[in-house]
């Protein structure tokens, strides 16, 4: 597509084909910011780049802020966790805004966004940061005894988390002081957490200039296992309440633009609690869900909302009506091996003759032996859905966790 040159020029940061393909077909001129690994591909297929090593540190790390800022470019999007602070300190060059950087920290950090969370007067489970498995026991124990369990009642989990990886890597579930001996030295410290009952979902909110552009609720039918959109008109009905969340937390965390992807949990008597905030896509492929509901590019929205060069007006047209323009229901499935020793892939028939199946992303495994989950593990590709009725394709994604689709 021409590239206007009264637009803004931007920086890819991370590796994403869906993401470059969406640069190429949006009408502003974009640089990738990818690994060395990437390097050869993107000279075949002439795809602007450089090359930057995002796990090193150290004194050249502002080096990559200057090359870009030499180039023209105006602002820098971060597309994986591991990318937001890198995003912070360039775009605190690019747009002359110090505090950006800060504010990155604060959407890596889990101890300190839930800090800032609570500061802004934003409801907060109980947390504290755990050095050792000892603080873990500690935790469990103060939990449990705040909650006035007597003694041989079953005790209310807590959960783990990294501080800074993306979604469920390194969350685990811990109920009874054995369990805290599972967890490896290497993992410390943590994030420790209250448990939470409520219903858990997740929104996709474009924010320009300080307002929401457009905010969308991802429906959780099993955490770490799938999800759909738009959320079903259950959840939907706390669109109100959910809104005014978001722009607590846009004020609370001085979010001026870009995307957020928070997740909360709303209890039984309407009381909206806040998980975490990430500053980069959403894991499980939502924004190509989003494509499939909507019809628009969610990565390009991100290069609209992103860029210091987009009007008001050109935001307005880009994007739907949330809900009313949805032209169906969209979910996808992530596959875990249900088996220890698997030999082939085999998509059971029911799924591939559902109405509602679409596609799938699984390929054949490389090895026989399924190596054990620890935590929440990653899963082994997606299975996508679509249909017109939200109570049959959550019915649908949750039938999916009986299937073996390795054997």
């Amino acid at each position: 597509m021409n590239k206007d040159p009264n637009k803004g020029y931007i920086a890819l940061l991370g590796w994403s084909l869906n993401a470059i393909e969406a640069a190429e077909n949006f009408d502003r001129r974009y640089i990738v910011v990818a690994p060395e690994w990437a390097e050869e591909y993107c000279q075949k297929h002439d795809i602007p780049h450089i090359s930057w090593n995002f796990e090193r540190l150290n004194d050249r790390s502002m080096e990559i802020a200057e090359t870009l800022k030499e180039r023209g470019v105006d602002v820098a999007i971060p597309l994986f966790e591991e990318t937001v602070e890198w995003a912070g300190a360039i775009n605190s060059v690019l747009l002359d805004k110090p505090r950006l950087y800060g504010q990155s920290l604060l959407l890596r950090d889990k101890a300190l966004m839930k800090r800032r969370a609570q500061l802004g007067g934003i409801r907060v489970g109980i947390f504290e940061e755990a050095h050792d498995k000892g603080d873990v026991i500690r935790f469990l124990k103060r939990v449990n005894q705040t909650l006035l369990k007597l003694d041989g009642d079953p005790n209310d989990p807590i959960h783990l988390k990294a501080f800074d990886k993306a979604g469920c890597l390194g969350h685990r579930v811990i109920r009874t002081p054995d369990e805290v001996d599972t967890i490896p030295d290497e993992e410390f410290p943590v994030l420790m957490e209250s448990h939470l009952d409520g219903w858990e979902f997740a929104v996709e909110a474009w924010i320009h200039d300080g307002k929401i552009a457009f905010l969308n609720i991802s429906e959780y039918v099993t955490l770490g296992y799938s999800v759909f959109v738009p959320a079903s008109p259950e959840l939907e009905q706390y669109r109100p309440q959910i809104t005014a969340q978001i722009e607590k937390l846009i004020k609370a965390f001085d979010i001026d633009f870009g995307l957020i992807h928070p997740e909360y949990f709303v209890t039984s008597d309407g009381e909206m609690y806040f998980g975490e905030v990430a500053y980069r896509p959403p894991g499980f492929k939502v924004f190509e869900l989003l494509e499939r509901v909507y019809g628009f590019n969610a990565y390009q929205a991100s290069m609209l909302v992103f860029d210091p060069k987009s009007t008001a007006e050109e935001v307005k047209a880009f994007f739907p009506k949330e809900v009313e323009d949805a032209k169906c229901y969209a979910g996808c499935f992530g596959v875990y091996p249900r088996r220890r020793v698997v030999s082939r892939l085999e998509i059971p028939e029911e799924v591939e003759d559902d109405p509602y199946f679409e596609s799938h992303e699984l390929t054949p495994p490389l090895e026989e032996t399924v190596t054990k989950r620890t935590a929440f593990g990653t899963h082994w590709g997606l299975i996508y859905f679509k249909g017109d009725d939200p109570h049959r394709l959550r019915d649908l994604l949750k039938q999916q966790e009986e299937l073996d689709f390795y054997v």
